[in-house]
């Protein structure tokens, strides 16, 4: 059974920081570009960050870019995704995803979802 879980979400101030875990079963991650994903409250899922399956290439958002980083070892099947500098602006229910469809963060190429860890920019 696939699946993903996804932790280390909570409640930060403007200007912190998160590192964000996803833990993923039932499937080896080595063969899939990764991607976070988030959804704020009202919105649409958005795409956060991406990384390619075995070159270490990665994308963001720009509204991330130079905030976040991506990473992933594949021996664990996790990956991360840690946030810094964290504004109001973030605060969503964050995804970890997999696809072997293209190398992007677009929600349109992910299926799989775990139940999302929520995270909330608030002093």
């Amino acid at each position: 059974q696939v699946q993903l879980v996804e932790s280390g979400g909570g409640l930060v101030q403007p200007g912190g920081s998160l590192r964000l875990s996803c833990v993923a079963s039932g499937f080896t991650l080595d063969s899939y570009n990764i991607g976070w994903l988030r959804q704020a409250p009202g919105k649409e899922r958005e795409g956060v960050a991406c990384i390619g399956t075995t070159d270490g290439s990665v994308v963001y958002a720009s509204s991330v870019r130079g905030r976040f980083a991506i990473s992933r070892e594949n021996a664990q099947n996790t990956m991360w995704l840690q946030m810094n500098n964290l504004i109001p602006e973030d605060t969503a229910v964050y995804y970890c995803s997999a696809n072997r469809g293209g190398f992007s963060a677009s929600p349109l190429l992910y299926d799989n979802w775990g139940p999302g860890t929520q995270v909330t920019v608030s002093s």
